[in-house]
């Protein structure tokens, strides 16, 4: 029943060999790794607007020029991060980065930090998009949380099928957001210039009393949220076909310039139309209304808006798994990250993300604003990072014609560590659980480490040395009674060892007297000892007879506990037995001088 739904939910397994059939070209990829910075336009401007209104309607002109900063900061972006695929072609972004040139500690950070990012773009994306449909129907306010996880489940579901088969489905509504918001700037710009718009505009240029350096910089910081999934591409790079690093970089120029013109158009809109912050209804959603009113175009611009702020989580599941697999490659993430699925995603990644959005979504309520300061301080430190590790890779190696990316990286790292510097300040309150996270998930990496290298030293063997020394075998079988389940396991174990012992653990004296009398009457050719416990424990009495050596012919043999145990037919059967044999297995496992085995009998009724 249950791989019978895997099949319908997932789809069927597909081979190592079709793994090359997994790859992307740049449509494609545009629409699975850009969606998270194109959907980002939904919001970018409004979070310029939040920090502005707080002086007044007045101060919200200097939306203008804060987003013509974001915009130069974008380019920035997009050139070093292009620089960072060819420099770097087998993808990992700024952990790679940071740890070729700075060291494992650092690559850490940026990695630890990514890893935090991509799982808040998922709960910022889905929250996003819950607000979206919650503007064109208010009735559904209430119920955000519960939109959100449908989503997030809805997305992990997508990404289990395939990259592929993912980003073909997703190709559809990101081109279609793409489409309705150049379809809204083209309106509203029209209506703008022909005279058709009648808002009250605050002045260009007017000086607002009481506005600070302090509060610009922190709309800056705020409108850089616009900004994240940028590095993305570069983190992917291996998704991509051949020749993977130019087909990259052409994907991230066409994703910046998209970018750059949505979100350019919608701040220009936003001003034209005196948009001010509402928080019930988004800044997309009262431009629209203002542009088209609320018919078929509105409704068509809000869908596409909420299905790309939904999808925009993608992403994040495109690159997470990616990320960890690299880490986990490293030793600092668990093996199983590095393990790829039926569809021959890594499908542990995925599902792990799912559950950590999730679990943040629930812990916040489902408020995006609560999240995206958060979200963003956690972009921009890998982005710090990385354009600090570019900056030493080209003093270092000194290549022709380095000095102008050198310049150029470091205008990126001078720019996003000030970024970085004005969350810290002007949004403390909001971003200070990052220094309890990413401590913990680079101590959680270095735990990791620590264990997998004890392990390799331990279970290191010399091959010109070391041979297996034959040993003795001692098998002790629990028994309950005699049984079919038994008589299996006895044969088994004689068809291994000569040495066998059949242990019985009684009640009570009559139950002793019983049990050997039929085992005597049975004689299957096994001595029966039969222990008496008298608290009614099976484990104590059996892990003392262990503890003895009368049984033991020597210091030097194994020591097997067999286990019998039957099989049901169906689950729930087992719900009307007791478990010993899974609570001793569970005891045995803690002691280092036994071996378990189990011995199954499978029942036909």
């Amino acid at each position: 029943m249950i791989p019978g739904f895997k099949r319908v939910i997932i789809g069927r397994p597909m081979k190592s060999n079709e793994l090359g059939e997994e790859k992307l070209n740049k449509l494609k990829a545009l629409a699975v790794l850009s969606s998270d910075a194109l959907s980002s336009v939904a919001y970018g401007t409004e979070q310029i607007l939040l920090v502005l209104v707080t002086m007044g309607a007045v101060a919200l002109w200097y939306s203008l020029p804060i987003s013509l900063a974001v915009l130069g900061l974008l380019t920035i972006l997009i050139l070093s991060y292009r620089q960072t695929i060819f420099a770097y072609p087998a993808g990992g972004g700024a952990y790679i980065v940071a740890k070729d040139n700075f060291g494992t500690s650092i690559g850490l950070v940026a990695g630890g930090s990514l890893l935090v990012d991509y799982i808040l773009t998922v709960a910022v994306s889905t929250s996003a998009a819950t607000d979206a449909i919650t503007s064109a129907f208010p009735v559904l306010h209430d119920h955000r949380v519960l939109i959100a996880l449908l989503m997030i489940v809805s997305v992990t579901v997508l990404n289990l099928r395939g990259i592929t088969e993912s980003a073909t489905i997703l190709m559809y509504p990101v081109y279609l957001f793409v489409a309705a918001i150049f379809l809204l700037i083209i309106g509203g710009g029209f209506q703008w210039i022909a005279g058709n718009v009648h808002a009250q505009t605050p002045v260009y240029g007017v000086a607002v009393p009481g506005i600070t350096l302090f509060l610009l910089l922190r709309a800056f910081s705020s409108g850089c949220s616009a900004l994240t999934g940028v590095e993305a591409v570069s983190n992917a790079i291996p998704n991509f076909r051949n020749p993977a690093p130019r087909n990259a970089a052409l994907t991230l120029i066409m994703m910046g310039l998209i970018l750059g013109v949505m979100f350019t158009g919608i701040s220009l809109l936003a001003y034209a139309y005196g948009i001010a912050p509402n928080p019930k209804e988004t800044v997309v959603s009262q431009i629209a209304s203002a542009v088209f009113g609320r018919g078929v175009i509105y409704y068509f611009i809000q869908a596409v808006t909420a299905l790309i702020l939904f999808l925009a989580a993608n992403t994040a599941f495109a690159a997470f798994p990616l990320l960890a697999f690299m880490l986990a490659k490293d030793r600092f993430m668990p093996n199983m990250f590095m393990v790829r699925g039926d569809r021959l995603g890594f499908s542990n990644g995925i599902i792990f993300l799912g559950v950590l959005s999730s679990v943040l979504v629930i812990s916040f309520g489902g408020e995006t604003e609560n999240l995206i300061p958060l979200y963003a301080l956690g972009v921009f430190i890998p982005f710090t990072l990385s354009q600090g590790g570019m900056m030493k890779r080209w003093v270092t190696n000194k290549p022709a014609g380095w000095l102008t990316p050198f310049i150029l990286n470091t205008i990126g790292m001078l720019t996003t560590l000030t970024i970085c510097l004005i969350f810290l300040i002007t949004k403390f309150t909001h971003v200070w659980t990052i220094f309890i996270f990413l401590p913990i998930v680079i101590f959680i990496f270095r735990k990791i480490n620590g264990h997998y290298k004890d392990l390799a030293e331990e279970l290191r063997l010399d091959v010109t040395t070391e041979k297996p020394q034959p040993k003795g075998s001692v098998i002790v079988i629990p028994v309950a009674g005699i049984s079919q389940v038994v008589k299996n396991t006895i044969s088994y174990a004689q068809s291994l060892s000569d040495d066998i012992v059949a242990v019985y653990v009684a009640f009570s004296e009559e139950e002793k007297k019983k049990m050997g009398e039929k085992w005597e009457q049975w004689n299957p050719g096994v001595r029966l000892i039969i222990l008496r416990s008298h608290y009614r424990s099976i484990i104590k009495p059996l892990f003392k007879f262990i503890d003895t050596v009368e049984w033991k012919k020597a210091e030097t043999d194994h020591v097997t506990v067999m286990i019998p145990q039957f099989i049901t037919k169906r689950w729930w059967h087992n719900l009307l037995h007791n478990q010993t044999s899974f609570f001793l297995r569970a005891y045995l496992f803690a002691r280092q001088d036994v071996k378990i085995a189990t011995v199954p009998y499978r029942l036909k009724k």
